[in-house]
């Protein structure tokens, strides 16, 4: 299962729409999360109503927090995430089976064992959450909430019987016309997530869509740079994707 989980308080105001690169995602199989930090005002208002649509064409769930509930929100968001997509899965099988059926159509004993499958299903399967932090510089003193919320969903996804590998992307990067930045390669290493706060450096644009792209790029390449190996130097380098679509 592929996951972007973005973290924004909205107001994309560079290149491509992030509604549009959303919905590229979800025709790839990624579901797009969003976890909206958001301010008081009309701004807030404004990023609130992107962050929903980004996560409506993303086919994901989105929250609006504040910086004290940011970590609960996004282990909670994850795992209702896994739960739902492979309720979808199971659903479209049995609507193959039944036809029109669901699962509210199953007599109550077949109900509960599927029920239960999923559950095991949700613990037990690969995945992948590419976290796409936002860096423009109204992010900057909500950094340490960030921080705190990925070190927590990194417990969560190792306390899963299922392979969880975490990748960790920001946006915009340091040079003019990079959209994001990757910090982190696919890892299930907790110190390595620790590390890579020190070298975010807040920037005023916000390119949301087109940051989008490029870790949709990444899924499909396993680079930002186009159709070639990523050739990453961290010892935390563990491979190339897998096919982890339900």
């Amino acid at each position: 299962m592929k996951q972007i989980l973005l973290i924004t308080d909205g107001c994309s105001n560079v290149g491509t729409s992030p509604v549009l690169a959303a919905a590229h995602a979800l025709q790839d199989g990624i579901v797009v999360n969003v976890v909206g930090v958001l301010d008081y005002g009309t701004i807030g208002e404004l990023g609130g109503l992107e962050i929903q649509e980004i996560a409506k064409a993303g086919g994901g769930i989105h929250r609006i927090v504040g910086t004290p509930q940011l970590a609960q929100t996004i282990q909670m968001m994850t795992r209702k995430t896994v739960v739902q997509t492979i309720q979808q899965a199971v659903n479209k099988e049995i609507q193959h089976i039944l036809g029109d059926g669901s699962l509210e159509d199953l007599p109550p004993a077949k109900r509960s064992q599927v029920v239960e499958v999923v559950d095991e299903l949700a613990e037990t399967s690969p995945l992948q959450v590419a976290l796409l932090i936002d860096a423009s510089a109204s992010m900057k003193p909500k950094l340490a909430a960030v921080e705190e919320a990925i070190r927590d969903l990194m417990l969560s996804l190792k306390a899963r019987t299922g392979s969880s590998k975490l990748s960790v992307f920001h946006f915009p990067g340091k040079h003019s016309g990079e959209d994001a930045v990757m910090d982190v390669n696919w890892t299930s290493d907790l110190d390595g997530v620790r590390s890579m706060f020190g070298r975010l450096q807040m920037r005023g644009a916000t390119p949301t869509g087109p940051a989008l792209l490029k870790v949709i790029e990444f899924y499909r390449y396993g680079t930002l740079e186009g159709n070639q190996s990523w050739q990453g130097h961290s010892s935390q380098e563990e491979g190339m994707l897998g096919d982890y679509v339900v």
